[in-house]
């Protein structure tokens, strides 16, 4: 029995995975310094970027997949697989980070270039070791662009106690997630890093966002639909949108007043600026707009690929994290020509996208057989 709640059953919206595969390749390329590709993301044309998007989406996928389970199991059994969950993120971050440490360490000690391990932070793991696995545990230390990862992993374990909250009042569990970015941003409130400094993504201010996708997917459809819908709220989102472009790009921000472009200077994204928030969701608008359920281009075969890479987003950003520096060597040891960006970008959502393809089953993997034995990775899955 689960009581009275606000969940409903959702759909899977295809519209979710083909964006949240989008922000995978967007932070790939934005983790890639000197890549052509990457101005082509979000990043360069207004005040939020794909993090924004990607952690958005999950506070939405979440309320979907675990009211889902609620109104199937009860509360008790989405509890308990929010807590896997989490746990399954905070194993893939462990991972991802033993294997980029190594990764680092073996191209900066193979190509003689040790100023990668001061400028991916492995350093601080290399000199101390012990010091080092111990931070790692905790998640207060981060190489550079692992830092998704573990706020997600708080996201989604502060949410399993929360679904209760959230499937009796929707609307109290958000202004309390409201107050509580408010509390951050005005006392500074952050969690510590290691071996200085806080989070990148502080998650009391970024955690705002993950609930405002939440009650999107539980209140959002039933309470927002006059304001989805209305022309002139769609003219001001765009509206904003244009300002926002004007205030990004280099071109046009010299020539605006200087009093106006110091409120939105430096673009404060470790506390999660408000004016983000009103960003990405004049994006959502207007994706939804352009894009309703069930529109035809989300079954084409050209949309496949990044849908594949939103379903299995955990592997895919992985894979992105490692191969991001693979494309940093790349074009560093390529004498930083536009032909070695166009290699190295294109090469890490190739490998991306053939991770995604493989953990959906759709690639075959050749049978390995070795003294009669036969290990066929699809055939078990």
């Amino acid at each position: 029995m689960t009581g009275p709640t606000a969940f409903v059953r959702l759909p899977r919206d295809p519209r979710l995975d083909l964006f949240r595969g989008l922000a995978n390749w967007a932070i790939f390329l934005d983790h890639v310094p000197h890549e052509v590709l990457s101005w082509a993301t979000l990043k360069h044309y207004g005040f939020s970027d794909a993090a924004d998007t990607f952690v958005f989406i999950a506070g939405y996928t979440a309320a979907a997949a675990f009211g889902r389970l609620v109104l199937e199991e009860g509360y008790g059994a989405a509890f308990a697989r929010a807590l896997k969950r989490a746990f399954r993120i905070y194993s893939a971050h462990i991972l991802t980070l033993l294997l980029f440490v190594s990764l680092v360490a073996l191209v900066a000690h193979g190509l003689n270039d040790i100023d990668d391990l001061h400028q991916y932070n492995v350093d601080v793991f290399t000199d101390a070791p012990v010091t080092g696995a111990f931070q790692m545990l905790i998640m207060q230390y981060k190489p550079v662009n692992l830092d998704v990862l573990p706020l997600y992993v708080l996201l989604i374990g502060a949410f399993a106690p929360g679904i209760f909250l959230l499937g009796r009042c929707p609307n109290l569990t958000l202004a309390l997630s409201f107050l509580i970015y408010c509390a951050a941003r005005h006392w500074h409130l952050n969690v510590p890093a290691y071996p200085r400094g806080e989070w990148y993504f502080n998650p009391l201010t970024w955690q705002f966002l993950f609930v405002i996708g939440a009650w999107s997917a539980i209140v959002g459809r039933r309470t927002l639909g006059a304001v989805i819908g209305s022309n002139r709220v769609l003219i001001v989102a765009l509206a904003y949108l244009a300002f926002a472009l004007l205030l990004s790009l280099p071109v046009t921000r010299d020539y605006l007043p200087s009093a106006l472009t110091a409120w939105f200077a430096p673009n404060d994204k470790t506390n999660l600026a408000p004016y983000r928030i009103v960003h990405l969701l004049a994006l959502a608008l207007l994706a939804i707009r352009m894009i309703p359920a069930g529109a035809s281009p989300l079954g084409w075969r050209i949309a496949e690929p990044a849908i594949l890479c939103g379903k299995h987003s955990l592997p895919v950003f992985c894979t992105g994290v490692l191969v991001a520096f693979l494309a940093h060597v790349t074009i560093e040891l390529g004498g930083n020509v536009i032909a070695a960006q166009l290699l190295a970008g294109s090469g890490g959502l190739g490998a991306m996208c053939v991770v995604a393809y493989w953990s959906a089953g759709r690639l075959q993997i050749p049978t390995i057989r070795f003294q009669g034995a036969s290990f066929d990775d699809n055939r078990r899955r």
